[in-house]
């Protein structure tokens, strides 16, 4: 890893962030970045990558293509190379399956060469000016960082001393999915995660003995995917979110939910279809239990499994044999950024993100730190979706290079 000259730029973690900037920084000529990531290889949530989950936006809103149409890295390049785009036009699929979307950016990462797996960065300082990021396998120097590292699963508090074979997160539910025969089994969270994790418990073979959800929101809600809220997921529209005072900032966050956070209409009607098929046709009754409008305060672990305090409408003690946390995710900066953390500019405790997604270092810094899928709270509720993703990789990389390489 260690190199005489520094590199334009070091990027850490290889989600599809930083794939992104990969993938459109590639063909630059006068570009000299390299690419770290921890895993061995590039894995979008793997344990969530359902046979039936598909992607909530167009597969237009790759990596590439919304900046660069034209682009080898695209995923109708990968359809075509593949020899499976003729297929793929005639089967008309409403959504494309995330599994496929998975094999795009694998297929993607291993064309380009400045990516080096298994190589988790453990401390970021400055050195005479540059940017020294150290890891097991050395250290590199680079005249700016972007931060690609990704959320991380958010635990409820009353639940994270309880966390085991029974009590998991959502992201490692196909590494534990044999966990749910003939057992009963509860899924806390009403987003899409959630959703998809109960309609995929629904459809096994060797299904669960019973199947409880349980959500804070007072329905299972659809996704807002309308014309006009769309529109959210517009360039111009982040800018003019960045702009608004923090406290505007926050109500709109909270308002806009539904507009990424919903569920899709299609997994409903899914679920609504299997439970009629259990219940009507099948005869089993009562064995899955819909918990709108309550919230898991407590938990117990019983002699046989694990007692649930819910409250609500209706308080009561859920017991169940296995609990899955589909509660989602949260950003937060990546350990490695420790070092660095008190020289941050930050609002009310979180930090501030400039116009070119920069974060603000206090003294006499050249270089900058970017921040990836890790600024909701300043560009609104597209930040981590994919709608945006080659158009913020697109602005970072137009400030690294200090001239407009890509229309932004």
């Amino acid at each position: 890893m260690t190199a005489a000259e520094p590199y334009d730029y070091a990027a850490v973690g290889m989600g599809p962030a930083n794939l992104s900037l990969a993938a459109l920084g590639e063909p630059l000529p006068d570009l000299r970045p390299i690419h770290l990531e921890a895993r061995e290889s590039t894995a979008w949530h793997p344990g969530l990558l359902l046979p039936e989950a598909t992607l909530q936006v167009s597969p237009l809103k790759d990596l590439v293509t919304l900046v660069d149409p034209t682009s080898r890295f695209s995923f109708l390049a990968f359809l075509a190379q593949e020899d499976r785009l003729y297929r793929f036009l005639t089967a008309r699929f409403p959504a494309v399956h995330r599994t496929e979307f998975n094999q795009y950016l694998q297929w993607v990462s291993q064309s380009i060469p400045s990516i080096e797996y298994g190589t988790h960065v453990q401390d970021i300082d400055l050195r005479d000016g540059l940017f020294r990021l150290r890891s097991e396998r050395g250290e590199v120097l680079a005249r700016n960082v972007v931060l690609g590292t990704g959320p991380v699963p958010r635990i409820p508090p009353h639940l994270r001393n309880h966390l085991c074979a029974d009590v998991f997160h959502a992201g490692e539910f196909l590494l534990r999915e044999r966990t749910t025969a003939d057992r009963d089994v509860t899924v806390l969270g009403g987003g899409q995660s959630g959703a998809e994790i109960v309609r995929h418990l629904m459809r096994l073979d060797r299904v669960p003995r019973s199947i409880t959800w349980i959500t804070r929101r007072p329905g299972f809600l659809p996704l807002d995917d309308s014309p006009f809220t769309n529109e959210y997921f517009f360039p111009q529209y982040a800018r003019e979110f960045h702009k608004m005072p923090g406290e505007r900032r926050r109500t709109l966050l909270a308002e806009q939910k539904y507009a990424s956070d919903g569920i899709d209409t299609a997994t409903l009607e899914d679920i609504y279809r299997e439970r009629y098929r259990h219940e009507y046709i099948l005869g089993r009754k009562d064995w899955i239990r819909l918990m709108p409008g309550m919230e898991v305060t407590g938990c117990t672990r019983l002699p046989d499994g694990w007692g649930l305090t819910v409250e609500g409408a209706e308080p009561r003690v859920v017991t169940t044999d296995v609990v899955i946390l589909a509660t989602g995710y949260e950003h937060r900066l990546p350990s490695c950024m420790d070092t660095l953390t008190p020289r941050l500019s930050t609002t009310g405790g979180t930090p501030d993100v400039g116009e070119d997604f920069s974060l603000r270092l206090d003294g006499d810094v050249r270089g900058k730190v970017y921040v990836q899928n890790g600024a909701q709270h300043a560009w609104g509720i597209a930040d981590p979706n994919l709608s945006l993703l080659a158009w913020r990789s697109a602005v970072i990389l137009n400030d690294i290079l200090g001239y407009r390489r890509y229309n932004t």
